[in-house]
């Protein structure tokens, strides 16, 4: 995963959206992704019923309760176009697959859209927190997993000033709190689904 975020560029600039799948739950791929640097574009739970799109692309290891280490290249027309695997204990050659990628691009024969340019979250977003939070932890999850590294985090649990700006910003003590474009945004999955599109927009 760490390799096709860094070919991220050659893929966008391919028409091509990653994504990736398996049968582990958001929570679990949110705190994955982070453990590897962050992953910016959608990892997609397979999670309930177990295994359902696997099953439907065939690369369900039913006797393992696994999916196998495949990937599947669809077209603008939605035909399939390359499907592989490299079994569980493999390793794919992301520069060979964005390669594909590439050459699907320039063979498409049906139109393809540019993919959207992330809008970026503008200088005086500042994200509140709360020290032993989970949905503050899931913001704080996101927010790496973005890179949103210019982002201003402030902890209104050990931070008198940053309590009372929190409190002048959203007229409430409630954290997490994303404040973006003057706006205050209280839901943590509202902050997370910001955060994606305004960084790691998907087409």
């Amino acid at each position: 995963m760490p390799g096709v975020e860094a070919l991220l560029p050659r893929f966008r600039a391919a028409h091509t959206q990653v994504l990736g799948v398996s049968i582990d739950s958001i929570h679990c791929h949110a705190s994955w992704a982070r453990d590897l640097g962050g992953i910016s574009f959608p990892l997609l739970a397979d999670f309930q019923p177990k295994g359902a799109v696997a099953q439907s692309y065939g690369v369900y290891l039913a006797a393992a309760g696994i999916t196998d280490r495949a990937t599947v290249l669809i077209d603008s027309g939605g035909s399939v176009r390359h499907a592989s695997s490299v079994t569980p204990a493999g390793q794919r050659d992301i520069e060979e697959l964005a390669a594909l990628c590439e050459q699907m691009d320039r063979e498409a024969g049906t139109p393809t859209q540019p993919a959207p340019e992330p809008r970026g979250l503008g200088s005086d977003a500042v994200l509140y927190v709360r020290s032993h939070c989970g949905f503050s932890r899931r913001a704080r999850v996101a927010v790496d997993n973005v890179h949103a590294r210019g982002l201003a985090v402030r902890s209104a649990s050990d931070d008198p000033q940053a309590l009372d700006a929190l409190r002048a910003a959203s007229g409430t003590e409630t954290a997490p709190c994303l404040v973006i474009d003057g706006e205050p945004l209280s839901e943590s999955d509202m902050i997370v689904r910001t955060l994606a599109e305004r960084l790691a927009p998907i087409r």
